[in-house]
Parts: structure tokens; sequence; C-alpha cells
């Protein structure tokens, strides 16, 4: 099976790149930005014909579009998660190829939900940011295409390679300055928001299920189980043999707060990280977790396991366990 794997060198790209190099039975085309990619080309700038002509001379029976920006203004967003999806759809419609699409898209698109609730895919999606929005739209473009292809929304995802700037990702970094200056208690606003994290291999694992079944439509992807991030704290805190306080602070953040849920607001681009890092400046205290998805999510995720055979295997444990060897590292 040739596959061609958009965004190999993001967060979630990474795995599924590695997820497809252990299948004997795949043939693997990696297309993106860098140097390091097979064939470079930027699908928010290149042309579907250009795209189109390419994928007539690799002839991929999959194309895996994991590619995608994360942080950014409305614009920049929309060009690197709408307007990209649009070239690939156009160029599969133009190629001969019939290669089948497997879409990366993201649990911001379905924006805030009711607590104690589990959004399944027949929900309205009602997205609270323009990453969410312009995740949606790439949907709605992927779904309306009539190409074969899937849509896997991905919910808050973890695991080794998780993003300085994420919540989870800015929480272990937190606790590595701590530990390494003796302090002990750790200050911390933004932990009142409850996520539904799923393992990064774990995802890969569904897209690799997903580029072989005949599934169409959206299928969610997570643990099905919210975790509040005050108990992600104190699981890391654990795992990483911090023996000082947590204070959960309210309000705003000051000069000895360590804010978990704001990323920076610089306008970096990466490729996909699903959530946990996302676009704008500080957001309301009412929301420290700037995905636009308010204090509560949790995927429903049966559809996953019924059409694709897939359930989540890792544990958020082993997840943060691996978040904090690597923050533990960092110099």
């Amino acid at each position: 099976m040739r596959v061609l794997l958009i965004g190999a060198n993001g967060y979630l790209g990474r795995f599924v790149a590695d997820r497809l190099l252990a299948d004997p039975a795949v043939q693997l085309t990696a297309l993106g930005r860098g140097d390091d990619a097979d064939v470079r080309f930027d699908l928010a700038s290149g042309s579907p014909g250009a795209l189109t002509r390419f994928l007539d001379a690799v002839h991929p029976g999959v194309v895996i579009n994991c590619a995608g920006a994360t942080r950014g203004g409305a614009r920049e967003l929309t060009r690197h998660n709408t307007v990209a999806v649009a070239t690939v759809c156009e160029a599969l419609r133009r190629s001969g190829c019939g290669a089948r699409l497997v879409q990366i898209g993201c649990g911001a698109e379905y924006g805030p939900s009711q607590p104690g609730s589990s959004t399944a895919e027949d929900a309205v999606p009602r997205p609270g940011g323009p990453y969410g929005v312009s995740k949606l739209a790439a949907t709605e473009l992927v779904l309306g295409s009539g190409l074969d292809a899937v849509v896997l929304r991905v919910f808050s995802p973890a695991g080794p390679g998780t993003p300085a700037g994420s919540p989870l990702g800015r929480l272990a970094e937190a606790m590595r300055r701590a530990m390494q200056s003796g302090d002990g208690e750790l200050k911390l606003t933004g932990l009142g928001a409850q996520r539904d994290f799923v393992d990064v291999r774990d995802v890969a694992r569904a897209v690799h299920a997903a580029s072989l079944s005949a599934a169409q439509g959206v299928i969610n992807i997570g643990s099905g189980r919210a975790v509040r991030l005050r108990d992600a704290a104190a699981v890391l805190a654990r795992v990483a043999g911090y023996g000082g306080a947590l204070h959960e602070l309210d309000g705003p953040p000051g000069p000895l707060r360590t804010t978990i849920g704001h990323p920076r607001a610089d306008s970096d681009h990466a490729s996909h990280v699903g959530h946990g890092s996302h676009p704008g400046h500080a957001a309301p205290a009412a929301y420290p977790y700037p995905d636009g998805c308010g204090s509560w999510q949790q995927a429903d995720v049966r559809t996953a396991r019924d059409r694709l055979g897939w359930r989540p295997r890792i544990n958020l444990e082993e997840s943060l366990g691996d978040i904090w060897m690597e923050a533990a590292c960092r110099i």
C-alpha cells in the first residue's frame, strides 16, 4: 500500500510515520515544507494542479493529512488549516489515483459541551475560537468533497513529544523548574478545565486503522474520559517525585503564578498538534484552557470501536511519565 503522509514532522505526524514504517506492507512517502520531506510542498501556497501532478506520479492508495497550524491569527489559521485542505481535496478530485483521504480533525471543532456529557459525532459543532472554526471548515470541505474520506476528530493528545506550549507541557516545565530551584510549593492557575486526553501513540494506531478501513465520515478519537487538569498535575507530581505542595490560585495570573492554560501569544506555526496548544492571547479567567471548549470536554468513542476496531491502550499516567521524562532532560 502506497501512503502519502502530509505533515510527517509534526507532533502527530511523527508518530503516524513511525507506525506506518513499522508496517512492512506500507510504502511511505512524506510531503511537507521541511528539507527532510521526501517531497517539498507547501499546501497553503501551492496549487492544486501541482499537487495533482505529484499524485498522478506517485499514485498513492491513501493520503493522510496531519499538517496544520495550531497558533496564529484567523488569517493564518485559515490558510494552513482550511485552504490547505481545500488544495488536497481539489488535487485528489483531479487526480486519477483514486486515493482514500484520512484527514486529522480535532475536538475543538465541537466547542463547549455540557459538563458530564460525552460528545458523539452527531453533535452540532459550535467551535468557540478561530482554531476550531478553521478545522471545522476543513472537515466540511472533506465531507462535501465526494472523496473516499474519513475525518478523525482527535481530542487532547498527550505523551512523548507534547509541545512545551501546551497545558500539559507547561505543567511539566513548571514542575521541573520548581524541583530544580528547590521550591516547596508550586502555585498554578487554570487547573479547573477537564479534557479528554489520548496518547499520541494511540492516535497513530487510529490513523493506521482508518487508512486500512472503509469507514467514512467523522470518527472521534479520545480516551472517553474527561480528566481535570489539577488531577493530571497531581499524577505528574507523583510520577516526577515532586514532594512539594500544589496550590491552585483563582483569578488572573499574578507575578508568582504559573499559568498552565495559556499558550504563548506568538504566531509561530507547527504541524498539527491536535489541541492542547491553541492560538490566541491570554484567555479570560473563566476559560483558562484556550481551545474555545469551555470547562469540559469528553469524547464518545464508540464509533471508533465499532468502525475501526480501535480502543485506547495507553493510560494517562504513562503519557504523563513520558512528558515528564522529556521535561526533566531539558536544559
